[in-house]
Order: C-alpha cells, then structure tokens, then sequence
C-alpha cells in the first residue's frame, strides 16, 4: 500500500492537534479552579511569579501552565517584558463566568466523563447501557458549571419571550415544572426573574437534586421552589402552564413516553419548551466543531444514558429538529416550533 505523504502529514497533524487539545483539557480545568484565568484577567500583564503570587500557587507550575495556554492561543504572551495576559476576548471565553462565551466549564464535562472509560468500552462490547449515576461526581457539577452561563444569558432575556403567552403568565404567576433540572440552575433563575410563579425542579438523580435544593436555598427562593426526585415519565403533579427540559430530551430512553408524560401533565393552553444542543438535521451538516463536541460527548455520557433505561429511542445529542420533532409529536403534542436559537442550542416551543 502506497501513502499519499501530504494526506499522512494532514492526519498526523491533526492527531497532534488533538493529543494536545487532550493534554490541555486538565490545565484547563485547573486553571478555572485555581483562579489563574481570573486573575489574569483582573491583574494582568503578569509574569509567571506574579501569578503564581496573586494566586498563592508554585511558580514553577505556574510557568509551565502558562507557556502551554500561550503555545494554545489561550493567553497572550509578550517576549519583550516576559509577561502574560488575557484579551477581552480571551477573558470571555475563559475567565467570565458571566459571559454567554464562558467555555471553561466544558472542559471539566469532557475530563470527567472520560474518568470511567473502561466502563463504557465495555459497553461498546456489549451494548449496555451506562447510567448517569456511573459517572464521576464531578461531571455533574462540570454540566452545572458549563451551561448556567447560556442560561443566565438568554432563558429569561431572550428564549422564554420568545414563546407565545409564556411570559405574561409567569409575570402573573404560573406552574412551572422543570425537567431535567440537574442542579437547578435554571430553575432558580426562572423563580429569581418570576417572583409570582411557582417551581417544581424534577430530575432522577439524588445528588443532583440535593445540590438543586442548596442553590435554590442561597438564592433565597426556596419557598417558591420545590424538588423532586423522579423521571420524565412518572413525576408528580398536573395543570402546569409551563414545563421546560434543557438540554435533557435526547438523554432519555424513552423520549415519546417522556412527551406524553408531559403533555398529561400540561394545562390545556400550557407550552413546553425544550432546549436542546444546536445541530442540524442531516449528518453531513453536523461534521463540524460543534458536530465533533456533541458526537463526542454523546457517545461519553449522552447515549449511554439512554441505552441504560428503556432505550426505545435513543436521540443521541445531535437529533436535530427533525429528530425532537418526531419524537414530540409521536408523543401526543400538535405543533413544535423553533423559537429562538444560539450558535450552541436550539430552542422549541411544544404545543398541546
């Protein structure tokens, strides 16, 4: 067999690109957890030793975590002073948790789902399913990290104005239940910019629900806010005007029985909104960065998931409208439509 040398050069550097994205995953994590991008972006230009000062960690490290975040574009370096910086832009992504932008908690999602991959080779072999509750406890906390800045940006601002009636009802006080709520960062957030309405957060993971009741208490709203643990299909309660699922439909394993379960539980007039991963609905379209992240993750967590309960449907996170659609409406709701969208997720409107 002949070798094309250009095309082997291409794959090579792309596995380098890769090895490295791998190795800098951590250092990414790291540098969230300790402070270092924060402190960047406050009190930069720093040189190695005055990071490693502000942040009270070895410089020694500090050096090399630095000339790795420069090699990737992810700090500035200047060789004329020796010293290292954050552009705005920069900052966004990686030191804001307040920006839209923030993408440092993703990195602690793909770090800790691959913490149990002989668990899920293992299911490549078999065909099991691996339940949310097999993974490493902190993938809970990196998911709650990694999307409550999409939803402080744009679930109160721009996606529930979005929906048909949705917002004068929550202004004058509604049911809401939210499905899926993880640790309830959009829960709270909807019962903070809704002081008249009410809020049940549902989700089948305990511990999930536990740090749901935590947040709900330290945001002072939790005499407005309920938890319970339970599934999509058997949660309690009925006539809610509104339900919401974020980014959680494609991890179930019966989504049609999940759909009917919410549609039996909506008011006659109620809208369920369902935020899901951006992805388009032919396969060719999604083979893209975006594409490559959620393939990714869903293959890790997303998939997994599904196949361990009923796995009768199993979405997988790039569905695409197509896909969600179907699945809502074999589930007895009558129209879904796109309301509004993000370079990282769509957002539906589902009527009975």
């Amino acid at each position: 067999m002949t070798l094309d040398e250009e095309r082997l050069n291409r794959h090579v550097q792309t596995a380098l690109n890769d090895f490295g994205a791998t190795a800098h995953a951590p250092l990414v994590v790291i540098g969230d957890e300790l402070g270092l991008y924060e402190t960047l972006a406050d009190a930069g230009p720093l040189t190695s030793d005055g990071l490693a000062e502000e942040t009270d960690t070895a410089e020694r490290y500090v050096r090399e975590w630095l000339r790795s975040q420069a090699a990737g574009g992810y700090v500035t370096y200047d060789p004329e002073t020796d010293r290292y910086s954050l552009t705005p832009e920069q900052a966004a992504v990686l030191a804001d948790e307040t920006s839209p932008a923030f993408m440092a908690g993703n990195f602690g999602v793909a770090l800790s789902a691959a913490r149990i991959e002989p668990r899920l080779a293992e299911a490549f072999r078999t065909g099991e399913g691996v339940g949310w509750h097999e993974h490493d406890d902190d993938l809970f906390h990196a998911i709650a990290h990694s999307w409550r800045p999409q939803y402080a940006a744009h679930l109160v601002d721009d996606w529930i104005p979005a929906l048909e009636g949705v917002e004068e009802t929550l202004r004058a006080g509604g049911r809401v239940a939210d499905v899926g709520c993880g640790h309830g960062a959009s829960t709270v957030l909807m019962a903070e910019a809704y002081p008249e309405s009410t809020f049940v957060g549902i989700d089948a993971h305990e511990p999930s629900i536990d740090a749901a009741r935590r947040r709900a208490d330290d945001a002072g709203v939790a005499d407005r806010v309920d938890f319970e643990v339970a599934t999509a299909k058997s949660y309690d309660g009925a006539a809610y005007d509104f339900v919401t699922t974020f980014d959680a439909f494609h991890d179930m394993g019966d989504p049609v029985g999940a759909a009917a379960h919410v549609r039996d539980t909506l008011t006659d007039d109620g809208t369920w909104m369902i935020v899901e991963l951006f992805a388009n609905d032919r396969v060719e379209d999604n083979l893209n960065p975006m594409g490559r992240a959620a393939y990714s993750i869903s293959t890790l967590i997303c998939t997994p998931c599904a196949l361990d309960q009923e796995g009768e449907r199993v979405l997988g996170a790039q569905a695409g409208e197509a896909g969600i659609r179907d699945a809502v409406t074999d589930g007895g709701f009558s129209r879904l439509r796109r309301a509004a969208e993000t370079p990282l997720n769509l957002v539906f409107e589902a009527k009975p």
